[in-house]
């Protein structure tokens, strides 16, 4: 049985939406896969920025994810994938949600919606680069029809081990 997906919108985020990310990912479950704790708000500022950036250059970026009420719930979208390891130079979609709106269909709405203007911008395929224990990301990625295509061990960096990982792959 399909339930209906709730409404979303997504926008370019704004200077104010780095508090907003700051606030809604300062929560130990919802960055269990990102270090286990929220940045400071300076590197919510820079990814910000650096999103409006690619919005204006590519056509896409990570956009503030709203629920209907207008409140900023966290982010989806796509941007380059810059790292030395994994698929560089490739197109990764990824998605963050506060806690609260966990389980309501927010995260594959909004990632529908960003593959659909992925493909108006012309973008060829997608991958999502998902943490293997990550459950709820690896299940957001299949309802998307992407395909496990690479297993990958992330490098050890200071204070975090390497893990293991799995790359989605989507044409589009």
């Amino acid at each position: 049985m399909n339930r209906a997906l709730p409404a979303v919108r997504l926008r370019v985020p704004t200077h104010e939406d780095a508090f907003a990310w700051h606030r809604v990912f300062a929560d130990p479950d919802v960055m269990e896969f990102h270090g286990g704790r929220a940045a400071e708000l300076s590197a919510y500022e820079e990814l910000t920025a650096r999103q409006r950036r690619h919005d204006a250059e590519r056509g896409f970026c990570l956009w503030s994810l709203l629920d209907a009420s207008g409140e900023v719930i966290g982010f989806t979208g796509a941007q380059p994938w810059e790292r030395a390891w994994g698929p560089t130079g490739e197109t990764e979609i990824g998605w963050r949600l506060g806690r609260a709106h966990w389980g309501k269909g927010f995260v594959t709405a909004a990632a529908r919606e960003t593959l659909e203007r992925l493909r108006a911008a012309g973008v060829p395929g997608v991958v999502a680069m998902v943490d293997a224990r990550n459950e709820r990301s690896i299940a957001v990625a299949r309802r998307l029809g992407m395909r496990r295509a690479e297993v990958f061990v992330t490098p050890e960096r200071a204070g975090r081990e390497s893990r293991e990982g799995h790359c989605y792959r989507l044409d589009l």
